[in-house]
């Protein structure tokens, strides 16, 4: 079980910061051989990209929405990012090429998405969790005095109210 933190938690983080969802939908149950070769892909690039410290990858959530299975990802920077999606020897290559063969065959049987956020100023507050959301790609810090509103965390910018 991970581990609570009880008091007011907030994330610290400097330098550039990327926020990338990635999802899919499935839009014909019935046709398990075009959607779950998809869902199987983002395991083998996530194992790839945590495994390389240089990858750019800060860390991730899967998560499960009402269009289906998604993905919250933190990146160090966006030149990481599109690095990895155009590397011919990493793993989101083949994928790619492989769910847009499929889609060919079967358009819209299985839907693809996702979203790139460059994150100038963030946020965060948890209380009586684990380490979610930016604190697990950052720094994992408690609320100072300085932070005790949501105002003053957001003004602090990336540093989410701590005092470094």
């Amino acid at each position: 079980m991970p581990k609570i933190f009880p008091g007011r938690m907030t994330h610290h983080h400097e330098g550039e910061l990327i926020v990338f969802h990635i999802g899919m939908r499935i839009n014909k149950l019935w046709r398990p051989d075009l959607w779950l070769p998809v869902l199987r892909a983002m395991g083998p690039m996530l194992i790839e990209l945590s495994k390389d410290p240089d990858s750019g990858l800060l860390g991730f959530t899967p998560l499960f929405g009402r269009n289906g299975p998604y993905i919250v990802q933190y990146w160090s920077s966006i030149e990481k990012l599109y690095a990895y999606a155009s590397n011919r020897d990493a793993a989101h290559r083949p994928a790619w090429t492989a769910f847009t063969t499929r889609a060919r065959k079967a358009p819209g049987a299985v839907g693809i998405w996702h979203e790139t956020f460059h994150v100038e100023r963030a946020e965060t507050m948890y209380v009586g969790m684990p380490k979610a959301g930016l604190p697990t790609a950052t720094e994992h810090v408690p609320v100072t005095p300085r932070g005790n509103r949501a105002r003053d965390r957001y003004a602090a910018g990336r540093t989410g109210g701590a005092e470094h």
